[in-house]
C-alpha cells in the first residue's frame, strides 16, 4: 500500500511533512535507451528518505500526473541512491522520443507499505538517437542475412516524368539533396537530418541488370557506377530495417571524401571498406585492365544515399518496361518492431 499525506480519519493513514518534494529536476546524459535524473533535497530529510518513484510517460500523455491517485504504483520504483541516478531500460524508453518525468520521494514503513512525498514539476526531454555502438549492432545483424555479392554496373533512380520535366526545367537540370524521411529505424541518426540523393543499385540474378518494375515511377536515371562510387568516396552504414514483409533493406551512404556529407557521417555512422564489406564493393580488377568493378549484397535491397547533388548529364533518362509497385515504395515506411532479425534490444 500507498500512503499519502492527505489528512485522513483513518490513523493508519502517516503524516508525511517531513518527505520532501523533489526541486530543480535536471536530466543528464541522454542517450537512446538511458538519462541520467538528480534534483535538490534538503539534507536534513535524505535520512528518512528510502525510495524513488519515478514516473514516465510519453509526450503525449504528459497531463497524467494530473490524474493519478497516490495509491498507484508508478511505473519505476528505485531505492534511494546517490544522486544523480541513471534510468535505463529498452522496454519503456525508445530512441529520439519525447518523454515527461516527475519524481515522488518515498519511506518504505515497517510493515512494508510507502509513505510518499507530493510530485515534483513535470519536466520534459528527448531521447537520443542510435550512437555508432547501436549501429554497428544492427550492422552486424544485416551482415548475417546480406548473402553472396552480385555485380552491377549503374545506379539508378527511377521518378515521374514530371519529377525529371521539372529537374531540368528549374533546377538546372541537376538532382538536388532532399532531407531524409523518417524510414526506417526510429532511432537512425540520418532520418530527419541527412540531405542527400536516394539510389538504387540491386540487380537480377540472372539478367545483372536492374529490375524492369519499381515503386517510384516509370521513368529511369540511370548513371555508371564509378561516376558516384569510387576511391574519392567513403561509404557508411545508415540503417537495417523491414516493413513487415520477408524483404530486408540495408541504407548505405556514399560521401564524397571532404563533402559536408562526409563530415556529418563521420561522427554518426560506421565507416565501411569500400573494397571488403557484405554490402556494395568497389574494386580494381586486378586480372583485368585496373578497371574498377562493383559488387552488391544479393539478399537485402539496398538504398544508396549520395550525399551531393547529381547533373543528369552524368546519366541517361528512359522509360521501363514494367510496372510501378507502390506497395513496395519506402517512402517513411515503419520498421517492423517485432522482427528478431533487424532489431536490437535498445527501442525501436
Amino acid at each position: 500500500m500507498v500512503r499519502n499525506g492527505s489528512k485522513s480519519q483513518d490513523s493508519s493513514i502517516s503524516e508525511i511533512e517531513e518527505l520532501p518534494v523533489p526541486q530543480n529536476i535536471k536530466i543528464s546524459n541522454i542517450t537512446c535507451d538511458s538519462f541520467k535524473i538528480c534534483w535538490d533535497m534538503e539534507p536534513r530529510s535524505k535520512e528518512c528518505i528510502t525510495h524513488y518513484f519515478i514516473d514516465l510517460n510519453k509526450k503525449e500523455n504528459k497531463n497524467s500526473n494530473k490524474f493519478k491517485h497516490k495509491d498507484v504504483p508508478t511505473k519505476l520504483v528505485a531505492k534511494a541512491v546517490p544522486l544523480p541516478m541513471t534510468v535505463r531500460g529498452h522496454w519503456f524508453l525508445s530512441p529520439r522520443t519525447e518523454y515527461t518525468v516527475a519524481v515522488q520521494t518515498a519511506s518504505k514503513q515497517t510493515d512494508g507499505d510507502y509513505s510518499i512525498s507530493e510530485w515534483s514539476e513535470i519536466i520534459e526531454f528527448c531521447t537520443a538517437d542510435y550512437s555508432t555502438v547501436h549501429l554497428n549492432q544492427l550492422l552486424e545483424k544485416a551482415e548475417v542475412i546480406a548473402g553472396r555479392m552480385l555485380r552491377l554496373s549503374v545506379f539508378y533512380r527511377n521518378q515521374n516524368k514530371e519529377y525529371f520535366d521539372n529537374t531540368r526545367e528549374t533546377q538546372e537540370s541537376r538532382i538536388l539533396q532532399s532531407v531524409k524521411d523518417n524510414s526506417g529505424s526510429h532511432g537512425s541518426p540520418i532520418s530527419g537530418k541527412l540531405e542527400g540523393v536516394y539510389f538504387s543499385c540491386n540487380t537480377e540474378f540472372n539478367t545483372g541488370k536492374p529490375p524492369q518494375d519499381s515503386p517510384y515511377g516509370r521513368h529511369r536515371f540511370e548513371v555508371q557506377a564509378d561516376t558516384l562510387f569510387n576511391p574519392d568516396t567513403n561509404l557508411y552504414f545508415g540503417d537495417f530495417y523491414c516493413m513487415y514483409t520477408a524483404y530486408h533493406y540495408v541504407i548505405l551512404v556514399l560521401a564524397p571524401k571532404g563533402s559536408a556529407g562526409d563530415d556529418f557521417c563521420k561522427q554518426r555512422l560506421p565507416a565501411l571498406d569500400i573494397t571488403n564489406n557484405r554490402f556494395l564493393t568497389c574494386k580494381k580488377d586486378e586480372k583485368g585492365d585496373g578497371s574498377l568493378v562493383f559488387h552488391h549484397a544479393q539478399d537485402v535491397i539496398l538504398e544508396v544515399i549520395y550525399t551531393e547533388p547529381v547533373d543528369l548529364a552524368l546519366g541517361t533518362v528512359a522509360e521501363i518496361s514494367g510496372h510501378q509497385l507502390m506497395s513496395m515504395s519506402t517512402v517513411n515506411a515503419k520498421k517492423d518492431p517485432s522482427c528478431k532479425t533487424c532489431n536490437i534490444s535498445v527501442g525501436r
